[in-house]
């Protein structure tokens, strides 16, 4: 077949795939809509703010690869955060290089097994003696 006659045909296939948009929804990781679903933020406290001690990068892509994405491996969001508090009688106020990390998900107690089964794993692995989370009802759609 010569390429003049190859052309066309390859201009019909491209526009053929164009035609279908593409969507996530429609599975259950990816509903058009939901019913019963929360917003779970996280906070994990990494070490001191001059990054001298505590947790470093390589250490917390190990933590969600091994503790979190296995559990929520449908998606998942992390921020960098800065945490601050002041102990009663303290001279200075603490503050912490931080990750805030963010999962929508279905409302079940198997999902809420899994939260806490990450922020024990953290503070069994760091010495923490807290992950504080905060969870929200949600309206999600992809």
């Amino acid at each position: 077949m010569s390429l003049r006659a190859f052309l066309p045909m390859l201009a019909l296939a491209a526009l053929a795939g164009c035609a279908t948009p593409s969507t996530f929804h429609g599975d259950p990781a990816h509903p058009a809509a939901t019913a019963g679903w929360v917003d779970t933020r996280l906070y994990f406290g990494l070490g001191d703010e001059g990054g001298n001690t505590g947790v470093g990068e390589d250490a917390w892509r190990a933590f969600l690869d091994t503790e979190v994405t296995p559990r929520f491996p449908d998606g998942l969001s992390v921020l960098d955060v800065y945490g601050q508090w002041q102990d009663t009688g303290a001279a200075a106020p603490e503050r912490l290089r931080s990750k805030m990390l963010v999962i929508d998900y279905p409302d079940t107690a198997d999902n809420r097994a899994k939260i806490e089964a990450i922020r024990s794993a953290w503070k069994t692995r760091t010495g923490d003696k807290s992950v504080l989370r905060v969870t929200t009802p949600a309206q999600v759609s992809f």
